[in-house]
């Protein structure tokens, strides 16, 4: 029997609730979902929109990430609430900090990831999650980064021009009908960074509504981080 793969379906993978412990003696709450028989290709740390504005590791475009992707391209998923952040899951430590002392927060899920070993780190931010990886992803050894509707309010000018000079990926997909920054606007503002990939995704909005837009997304992660994966099948066969 096959089912169709949409909506919060969740496919087989090993799931494990995590904690991560930052600098400044916060505790974080999180999951990580691992491929269920078969060694990772590539690790997705996950860096969710502002949680000000309902964001956290449970936004849709992430929670799917951690329900389809190790299954369908065999990769590792790191999930977490920065501080002050609230999930099924529970919450984190801490109060919001406006992406300042969120710099702990990366840090302590890039310590996670070098201590469990998980291979070829990527940084997936969505909206503000974009912020924290542009401004704080240089600090660490990633494979590259991954940049969902990226707002440019909190990452100035020079954070991003700083990644010019940094050998590692950067992949932004912008919508087409995003409330922040369109696609015009982003090149002039990303063309700081001479390798960036700038995919503009036509009818693309903000927060991806749709199961149309997810598999966009979905496939464009996959893209970059694990392309032999591709093309991401439709259908699952439960057995």
């Amino acid at each position: 029997m096959s089912m169709e793969i949409r909506g919060p379906i969740e496919l087989p993978a090993l799931r494990e609730d995590i904690v991560l412990e930052t600098a400044d003696e916060l505790t974080l709450v999180g999951e990580l979902a691992m491929p269920e028989s078969s060694a990772p290709a590539a690790t997705l740390v996950t860096l969710h929109p502002l949680p000000t504005a309902g964001g956290f590791m449970d936004s849709h475009i992430i929670r799917k990430a951690a329900a389809r992707l190790p299954a369908l391209a065999d990769l590792a998923v790191l999930r977490f609430n920065t501080r002050g952040t609230t999930s099924p899951r529970g919450t984190s430590g801490g109060a919001f900090d406006g992406g300042a002392a969120e710099q702990f927060d990366v840090a302590a899920a890039m310590e996670f990831v070098r201590e469990r070993g998980l291979p070829r780190p990527w940084l997936l931010g969505w909206s503000f999650g974009t912020e924290l990886a542009l401004k704080y992803g240089r600090e660490h050894d990633v494979e590259g980064i991954i940049l969902l509707s990226p707002p440019l309010h909190r990452a100035t000018d020079s954070d991003v021009a700083a990644w010019a000079g940094v050998d590692v990926e950067v992949v932004v997909l912008v919508p087409e009908l995003d409330d922040y920054l369109r696609p015009a606007e982003a090149r002039e503002r990303f063309a700081a960074i001479p390798h960036a990939k700038l995919i503009a995704v036509e009818g693309g909005k903000h927060l991806w509504v749709g199961e149309s837009q997810t598999r966009r997304v979905l496939t464009e992660i996959v893209a970059a981080v694990n392309p032999a994966a591709l093309p991401l099948p439709t259908e699952w066969s439960a057995v």
